[in-house]
């Protein structure tokens, strides 16, 4: 299936670039996030994440589907 994956703060530094479209067999969140770890070497643990589908907040575990939109928000700090 192919998704569309946006990126926040951290993690669009390291990947340079804000959004991605990626073909993948992962069926859940967590499982595309830990892909992109391997790929890429994201360098948050997926237990410091949140994360979004087709802009609602979704836990790990929830099925994707063709064309979600899965966004990955790490933590920010700001003052």
């Amino acid at each position: 299936m192919r998704v569309q994956i946006r990126y926040f703060a951290s993690l669009r530094e390291k990947r340079a670039v804000s959004e991605e479209s990626r073909e993948t067999k992962s069926a859940t969140p967590e499982e595309l996030y830990r892909e992109l770890q391997e790929a890429f070497g994201l360098p948050l643990p997926w237990a410091c994440l949140r994360v979004a589908v087709n802009g609602e907040f979704a836990e790990g575990g929830r099925l994707l589907q063709d064309g979600d939109e899965v966004t990955f928000i790490p933590p920010v700090a700001g003052g």
